[in-house]
């Protein structure tokens, strides 16, 4: 079953991480996976052109492929986190392992923002990000738009139960580039006409 909205008994039940923004009218757009030289610099223009910030984050073997992409995200004034150095899976690799993985983004990305790949990082890896000073966030609405079962007319859909505060998970690496360029506009311009604002999590 795919949960487009987090579930609160999830939010719940591990309130050490952060679900949500401060903002009750405002939205935390992110980006994980990057940055992609096919897609990113596409998102970077669309934000631009609607005056938008977001929070990036990203994979640290990607920024070091791409620093001229790492640093126009950071020119237009938008935050970057961390997502591990090669998308580890926190439930499948030790502690120390992941805790060197993200060590290792260290040395390309400069930020106190963590964003676990898939959402999986266990409680011991949490507590160690955080003793060392990392924000671990996690999301209130996952677009789904790295999954080819879901449509883009679906996600358009799904995005009407977005409300202020939320964090809004989308993808800027190559699995679908038409479709984040089919559903980004149509949602960034509904929640525009709403009133909604959107700022960075840092």
């Amino acid at each position: 079953m795919r949960f487009f909205t987090t579930p609160k008994l999830i939010q719940f039940l591990f309130p050490k991480w952060s679900w949500k923004g401060a903002g009750i009218n405002s939205i935390y757009l992110t980006f994980d996976d990057g940055p992609n030289k096919e897609i990113t610099p596409w998102i970077l223009s669309f934000l631009k052109s609607k005056n938008i910030k977001a929070t990036f984050f990203c994979v640290g073997e990607m920024a070091a492929q791409s620093p001229e992409i790492l640093e126009e995200i950071i020119n237009d004034g938008h935050a970057v986190g961390h997502h591990t150095m090669h998308h580890e899976n926190g439930w499948k690799i030790a502690i120390n392992d992941y805790l060197e993985a993200v060590k290792q983004s260290s040395r390309f990305i400069n930020s106190r923002l963590f964003r676990p790949p898939y959402g999986k990082i266990t409680l011991a890896q949490s507590k160690k990000l955080r003793k060392d000073g990392f924000n671990i966030i996690m999301w209130t609405w996952l677009s789904y738009d790295f999954d080819p079962q879901v449509s883009a007319k679906k996600i358009v859909t799904k995005a009407k139960k977005i409300k202020g505060g939320d964090i809004l998970v989308f993808h800027d690496n190559d699995r679908d580039v038409e479709k984040t360029k089919e559903v980004l506009p149509k949602i960034i311009n509904e929640l525009l006409c709403r009133g909604l604002d959107f700022k960075t999590l840092a």
